[in-house]
């Protein structure tokens, strides 16, 4: 049964998080990817112009989602780096490697919107049951 929709955005609190959907583990990650950047900037305004190879490993697919989605963040912040898509290369319970596609930081063609200071632990959820949803809050 294919994915409805990538992503919604949930509300919890003083954080803001989003739920994300896949046929698989790779196309739910991704998906968290590009909804964490449209809670940055309206992704369809970023172009594919650089790519950033990106490995990270983690002890579980819970710390795995949080590690993949705060070196996004650390790429952002300390590259001033936009995404706008995502390519989960490889993908199992402790690793993950994978492309990101965007472009620095236009401040004529770029709004940003909401400052993400870090992707949390707080209720993160990796759910295989359906297809494969994925939640995540962010600290604000």
């Amino acid at each position: 049964m294919p994915v409805v929709k990538d992503f919604e955005l949930i509300e919890h609190t003083a954080d803001v998080g989003i739920m994300a959907y896949g046929d698989d583990l790779k196309e739910a990650f991704a998906n968290a990817a590009r909804g964490m950047f449209s809670l940055i900037v309206e992704v369809g305004s970023v172009r594919e112009t650089a790519h950033r190879d990106i490995e990270v490993t983690a002890p579980d697919e819970e710390s795995l989602l949080v590690t993949w989605l705060n070196e996004l963040i650390y790429l952002f912040d300390a590259e001033n780096m936009l995404f706008s898509r995502f390519v989960i290369i490889e993908l199992d319970t402790a690793r993950l490697k994978a492309r990101a596609y965007g472009e620095p930081v236009d401040n004529t063609r770029h709004r940003l919107k909401t400052g993400i200071k870090a992707a949390t632990y707080h209720m993160v959820e990796v759910d295989r049951s359906k297809g494969c949803r994925v939640r995540v809050l962010f600290d604000i």
